[in-house]
């Protein structure tokens, strides 16, 4: 097939579970298929991303982009500009004229059999009706991310911003959903949720994947025995919330049944907040951006996800699995991955169930090493990414079978 596939960023440093799942399915997928990738890109792109492009793509289109950053004067302007618009701020801020006009000229010339729109966000950017065959690949609900953020958000101002953005999404994403020929969903849970909540007929699923060539423990790694460890982008609000819920609820109740616990928090971006707070507690590292997480995960010996609130599924967890490590996970956290609490991870909603869940496994060396065996075993088996790009290849397949049924 010759699929053109619709992307808001290149997908270079691979540094975080969107682009991670991206760059994983087509890299899979360019083995057998060709690939013509589209994106916007900021004029400060690195030319190492647009270079190793060539690693997932074999045609690259990109679109000039200005990129806002957060807290900046012209981020407040744009937010301010976007409350008199339907669209939510996340959506709003990645129209362009110049994308629409190049999906347009993919569009007319003829030489692609699929499009597909990769997250929700570049669909602002579609024509009225697509000439082809179309699939959105949906790595997550988007509006229960916003709904689960308007539940939590601290403050009531917060939350009314929240709410107001979750029913801009919800209402958009309905609507947008309605407009491909199949969506692709990440979980079950994403699927059931797209079907009640937007009415669609037919959802289909892919689940995630993990490069098990790469994710894959040292032989002599030199697991430190009361250490723990978490990853994750930090400059995402799922992250930081469920870190500062970790540091405030959860780590003191761990350092006093096992007082030579540590964690070291593995992300980019991490807040000021969050760097200052880890410094007032003995044990607690942030490292901010790394080149790779492995090392991190090496040495070891849990992997925890405190997460509340987020949607979709977590790419950290089969990677710690795949390094061999055991998981202490909200239900949340391992939401939507087809895993079984108990025996793949530990599942602990609470501070108490947490503290004990992470306390048993450091002073139980050798379950934490048969459960870290077993995690690896289960995601070598079931979830490398050549098998899952071939599930999303017979997905995009049956958009073409439907689009040539239409009346």
């Amino acid at each position: 097939m010759r699929i053109l596939w619709l992307k808001t960023e290149l997908l270079h440093p691979v540094d975080r579970g969107g682009r991670i799942r991206t760059h994983g399915m087509l890299t899979a997928l360019a083995k057998h298929h060709e690939i013509t990738y589209l994106t916007l890109a900021p004029p400060t792109t690195d030319e190492d991303a647009r270079r190793r492009a060539e690693d997932y793509c074999h045609r690259l289109v990109t679109v000039p982009f200005r990129d806002v950053p957060r807290r900046s004067k012209r981020f407040a302007w744009q937010l301010a500009r976007s409350m008199a618009s339907p669209l939510p701020y996340s959506l709003w801020r990645y129209r362009s004229t110049a994308m629409r006009s190049a999906i347009a000229t993919e569009l007319g010339a003829g030489r692609q059999d699929v499009l597909v729109c990769d997250f929700l966000f570049p669909t602002v950017n579609l024509p009225p009706s697509m000439p082809i065959p179309s699939v959105l690949f949906q790595h997550n609900v988007e509006a229960m991310i916003w709904r689960r953020q308007a539940e939590h958000a601290p403050g009531r101002l917060r939350r009314m911003v929240y709410r107001a953005q979750w029913r801009r999404m919800a209402r958009y994403e309905a609507a947008a959903c309605r407009r491909f020929d199949l969506v692709v969903a990440v979980s079950e849970d994403d699927r059931r949720a797209l079907k009640e909540e937007y009415g669609l007929p037919e959802v289909d699923t892919v689940p995630t994947g993990v490069n098990t060539a790469f994710f894959t423990p040292r032989r002599d790694a030199d697991r430190r025995p009361h250490h723990l460890v978490f990853t994750g982008a930090m400059d995402w609000l799922p992250n930081e919330d469920g870190i500062n819920f970790f540091l405030a609820e959860v780590f003191p109740r761990i350092v006093r049944a096992v007082p030579e616990a540590t964690i070291t928090i593995v992300g980019r971006n991490p807040s000021a907040q969050l760097q200052a707070r880890a410094a007032d507690i003995r044990g607690v590292t942030v490292t901010g951006t790394v080149p790779d997480v492995r090392p991190f995960l090496d040495e070891a010996s849990v992997f925890v996800v405190p997460l509340r609130i987020g949607g979709g599924t977590r790419l950290k967890i089969f990677e710690a699995m795949a390094m061999g490590l055991p998981v202490v996970s909200t239900r949340l956290g391992a939401e939507g991955l087809p895993l079984t609490a108990g025996q793949d991870y530990l599942q602990a909603d609470d501070p108490t169930a947490m503290v004990e869940a992470v306390v048993g496994l450091l002073r139980s060396p050798a379950r934490a090493r048969h459960m870290g065996t077993g995690g690896r075993a289960r995601v070598e088996a079931d979830f490398g990414w050549d098998a899952v790009a071939q599930r999303f290849a017979g997905c995009c397949e049956e958009a073409v079978r439907r689009w040539q049924a239409a009346p």
